[in-house]
């Protein structure tokens, strides 16, 4: 097992609000991380350039503007977040297939179950691995 994702309360409230704001169609952003601790202490709530309920785009000016105020901050990107609307919180195929690097985070909202479930993956090739979220 990896992890655990150290997640700050207000980036988690704020990839939750986002991904229900997103309704009906999938939400998805960028999250940014300590380099020296790995806490994610900035979430980047983007468009979904896709305009899908069943996939995400996050739109390369919004990554490169996330990168850049991330920078800025001394943090670095560490991860994605999306929304599933009316399925669990586990990566598709789609999404393993998409998985851009290795060392990110990829955090999903299901949406599908009444309450909110939050959960973050490491994706290495087609290797789906869970870990733990702790909020700081």
């Amino acid at each position: 097992m990896t992890g655990p994702l150290l997640l700050d309360r207000d980036a988690y409230l704020q990839l939750v609000a986002h991904s229900y704001d997103g309704l009906p169609l999938e939400a998805c952003g960028l999250l940014a991380a300590e380099p020296a601790t790995g806490r994610v202490s900035r979430c980047y709530p983007t468009e979904n350039e896709a305009a899908s309920a069943r996939i995400y785009t996050v739109p390369s000016k919004a990554m490169l503007l996330a990168d850049r105020d991330a920078e800025e901050r001394g943090l670095v990107l560490a991860g994605v977040f999306h929304s599933h609307t009316h399925t669990t919180a586990y990566p598709s195929p789609t999404d393993v297939a998409q998985a851009p690097d290795p060392a990110w985070h990829y955090v999903l909202v299901g949406l599908g179950e009444g309450a909110p479930v939050v959960r973050s993956y490491r994706i290495v090739g087609v290797t789906v691995e869970e870990e733990p979220i702790v909020l700081v």
